[in-house]
């Protein structure tokens, strides 16, 4: 089971379109209307960053003792090593094979630190238990982790996930090169309880890639469906930004299994001015959704909104003091991505 717990206070994704006997309201929009594929399918992702990034700095025990080559050198966690002695470095496995190779010579480091690209120099040390040179670096090259599918569009085979971004331990958004999707199920609930936020725990179906992740943004995670990936779905309307109210709605969710369901939430709110796209105020009214999950949990982010038989937009935060209310974005915030 693979586990990415900084998908901010939720996402779920997953991709087996069968829908389970699910049952949409076929109220739709004008015939010029965006139609989409309904989402709330549990999905895995596996996101590339393009460079290692450190996210630990070690000790290496040598035949004259410990030394930390890159904490020597000034490299500090959350940098990204850009190139070594003017080699793109796109993975752990190429850092690793040019500072072995270098038998401790001087390696010219390019990283990078927030938004500045700085240059080192760093003497590699032999490891006294491996053989190996090192220059003492903790690093990872892409993160792994569970979340929603909020649409998928009918024209192009497009998806969109999440409705927010994805932080990393420093709090810092991430930043992708591109990623797999693979299909999900989700094997267990961590309920939410008032000032704790409850999870759901997904498992990688991992001979089964679905699409690929592109996108990384402020509205979640963005990509396309694989051509050869079987999928067939609910048509739905997508509605403009005019057309939520306050009053009920329902969600999709997949909250065991793979199999997304349908559940009854009311709109308490409609702020049009909203920042952060917390556009709308939800709150968990279905019984059985509350009885099962506790309201809101992690790995619901993406869940899409419906109200009147149109997508309205996607579940993304949860309050902590009342897991059964949280925010929503609106869907053509989405769309623009």
């Amino acid at each position: 089971m693979r586990k990415l717990s900084f998908f901010l206070l939720g996402a779920s994704l997953s991709f087996s379109f069968a829908f389970c006997n699910i049952h949409v309201d076929t109220n739709v929009a004008s015939a010029d209307a965006a139609l989409v594929y309904v989402g709330g399918m549990s999905a895995g992702f596996t996101l590339r960053s393009g460079s290692p990034q450190i996210v630990g700095l070690c000790e290496i025990m040598t035949e004259n003792g410990v030394s930390s080559p890159a904490l020597k050198a000034g490299l500090k966690t959350g940098d990204k090593i850009v190139s070594v002695n003017g080699i793109k470095i796109d993975s752990i496995t190429r850092l690793n094979e040019i500072v072995n190779k270098s038998n401790g010579k001087k390696l010219s480091v390019v990283y990078k630190r927030g938004e500045n690209t700085n240059e080192i120099f760093v003497y590699p040390v032999k490891d006294k238990v491996s053989g190996n040179y090192k220059i003492g670096v903790l690093a990872r090259d892409s993160v792994s982790g569970i979340g929603t599918v909020t649409y998928i569009d009918q024209s192009n085979g497009r998806f969109a996930s999440l409705g927010h971004t994805v932080e990393g331990e420093n709090r810092q958004k991430l930043q992708i090169s591109d990623g797999t999707v693979y299909e999900c199920s989700i094997v267990g609930v961590n309920k939410g309880v008032r000032g704790r936020a409850g999870e759901l725990r997904g498992m990688f179906i991992g001979d089964k890639r679905i699409g690929t992740a592109e996108k990384l943004c402020d509205c979640g995670i963005f990509g396309s469906i694989s051509k050869e990936f079987d999928y067939t779905g609910l048509s739905c309307a997508v509605a403009d930004s005019s057309s939520a109210v306050p009053g009920d709605a329902y969600i999709y969710s997949t909250v065991n299994g793979i199999c997304p369901k349908k559940y009854e939430i009311e709109i308490v709110k409609v702020d049009r001015n909203a920042k952060d796209n917390k556009d709308f105020v939800i709150k968990i009214t279905d019984d059985a959704l509350i009885a099962e999950t506790g309201g809101i949990v992690q790995g619901m982010s993406g869940s899409p909104i419906l109200q009147n038989g149109k997508l309205i937009g996607a579940v993304t935060h949860v309050f902590l003091n009342d897991p059964t209310r949280g925010y929503g974005i609106d869907i053509q915030t989405m769309l623009k991505e």
